[in-house]
């Protein structure tokens, strides 16, 4: 299992950081709060695809297409690990 932590300098991370965990059943994303968090998982079988928007300047979103649940949106990580969780998610589809 492989686990990845936005940065504390991008909106929305500052007090409470997402954090993508992908293993071997799927792709959690868990977004910790003052009184209550959010966590979403999807089971590899339920990916349709993988988008990831990387800028010249500034830390990268990963955008997970599901089938009948929505997306998962992530935003705050380093470019190296977005392109390391789409080849983990990839490569398990």
């Amino acid at each position: 299992m492989e686990t990845f932590t936005a940065s504390r300098l991008t909106s929305g991370n500052r007090i409470f950081r997402s954090k993508i965990s992908i293993d071997q059943l799927g792709v959690t994303l868990k977004i910790p709060g003052l009184f209550s968090g959010d966590e979403k998982t999807v089971p590899y079988s339920r990916i349709s695809s993988v988008n990831t928007i990387c800028p010249f300047v500034g830390y990268s979103t990963i955008i997970i297409e599901t089938t009948g649940e929505g997306s998962i949106n992530a935003h705050g990580f380093l470019n190296s690990e977005v392109k390391r969780m789409k080849e983990l998610i990839l490569s398990k589809m």
